[in-house]
């Protein structure tokens, strides 16, 4: 069973408190790529709340639409039909840069690679989604979340420096340090080993438990999906299942139900 390790409780006032909303929303979300007879219909008419202040994991078999479906989410990519909502806010009829504007302002992103810049510090790569918003630094805040993820000695050190879970805790605390609405990770633990991905999803599942983090992450992994409060599951573009408090044994039951 996984543990929580990270003390966080002293930071808790410093989220945003919760509205009341949904952390994201998706309403009859279709993603269909290409025309024609070579058409693929990615997402199809997909429903689905995933609560504000929870880890919600996304799953399903190759193809299903799992990323799909977190991209359109988290406003990497325009839905071909449907509304998506984020804290109250329908961003599928933003325009480009207000759109922009939100992504770097109300959301967090994880990804498999660590798109950390080569020429930046960790500290400037941490810091940069700050730097480009022109907003002020808290140094309290910043040292708490470089603190936890053990990366305060590595913070003058360049990303070829850096092991890759170095590299992706990083990576975790650009997402964090502006105190997203919501935290997007994409299969976050694919490029580490198994210590280093422990430590990650721990992080991750007490940034909820202790801070009311919102995070939505997509695995292909039972193992890293049970450190989630809940998994949706997803085949052929449309929500088939929804689990529970899973453990990694009702995971793996349910994507055996997929015949994944």
């Amino acid at each position: 069973m996984p543990t929580d390790r990270h003390p966080f409780a002293p930071h808790a006032a410093r989220l945003r408190p919760s509205s009341g909303q949904p952390a994201a929303q998706a309403r009859s979300l279709t993603k269909v790529f290409g025309s024609g007879p070579s058409a693929v219909t990615a997402l199809d008419g997909v429903d689905v709340d995933l609560e504000a202040g929870r880890f919600t994991a996304i799953m399903g078999p190759s193809g299903s639409g799992k990323s799909t479906l977190m991209h359109c989410l988290a406003g990497l990519e325009r839905p071909t039909s449907g509304q998506v909502v984020i804290g109250g806010t329908e961003t599928t009829s933003l325009g480009d840069r207000a759109l922009t504007i939100l992504r770097r302002e109300r959301i967090g992103f994880v990804f498999q690679s660590f798109n950390l810049l080569p020429m930046l510090t960790a500290r400037q790569n941490v810091l940069l989604p700050l730097s480009l918003a022109g907003t002020r630094v808290d140094e309290a805040w910043f040292d708490h979340v470089t603190g936890v993820l053990g990366i305060t000695d590595r913070l003058h050190h360049r990303p070829a420096e850096l092991s890759g879970g170095q590299q992706q805790r990083v990576a975790t605390a650009r997402a964090l340090v502006t105190r997203p609405d919501v935290l997007f990770a994409d299969e976050p633990t694919g490029a580490l080993d198994s210590a280093s991905s422990a430590e990650l999803l721990a992080f991750l599942r007490t940034s909820v438990r202790e801070l009311g983090q919102s995070v939505v992450m997509v695995t292909h992994d039972p193992r890293a999906a049970a450190y989630a409060d809940r998994v949706v599951l997803l085949a052929d573009g449309r929500l088939v299942d929804d689990v529970d408090a899973p453990t990694e044994d009702s995971v793996i039951a349910a994507m055996r139900q997929l015949g994944a």
